[in-house]
């Protein structure tokens, strides 16, 4: 696949996963209802407030990553990826990640899964890597200042 086409298809992908994470996230109200008609087993039920809470909240925080994504792929679009904003972008990132971790650990407590065990890891791991790429970006900002004030 070439370049050009990679990043047309990852933009229209953050572009759909950003819109329909908003979707998702307000209409949770009402597919929770839904589901807790459809499944058997629904702790949605019993604990509807509950869930509903905790996955807004979880809603609201991937779609704010998909957001700074976003923001972050229209400086890779414009070829000036070493930018104050990108190091901010993934430090943000890395403690959303965090955040969701928390929320997913508190879910746990209302009923556990192997699947939450499982992206409290992933997004443990989520966020420190953009932690530490957050690092790696505000030295490749330095070095490119640096760089231009040289030239």
């Amino acid at each position: 696949m070439k370049r050009e086409h990679l990043i047309v298809f990852t933009k229209c992908l953050l572009d759909f996963m950003f819109f329909a994470g908003i979707l998702v996230t307000l209409t949770l109200p009402w597919s929770v209802k839904w589901l807790g008609t459809v499944f058997v087993y629904a702790p949605f039920v019993e604990q509807y407030q509950e869930v509903v809470l905790v996955y807004f909240v979880l809603g609201i925080l991937a779609v704010l990553i998909l957001g700074e994504l976003r923001k972050m792929f229209r400086t890779i679009l414009a070829q000036d990826c070493f930018v104050t904003e990108n190091v901010v972008s993934l430090q943000r990132m890395g403690t959303y990640s965090f955040i969701i971790a928390g929320m997913c650990l508190v879910r746990m407590i209302m009923y556990m899964t192997v699947v939450m065990i499982c992206l409290v890891l992933v997004f443990v791991i989520a966020g420190l890597f953009s932690k530490v790429l957050a690092f790696v970006f505000e030295q490749a900002v330095s070095y490119k200042e640096e760089n231009d004030f040289t030239i």
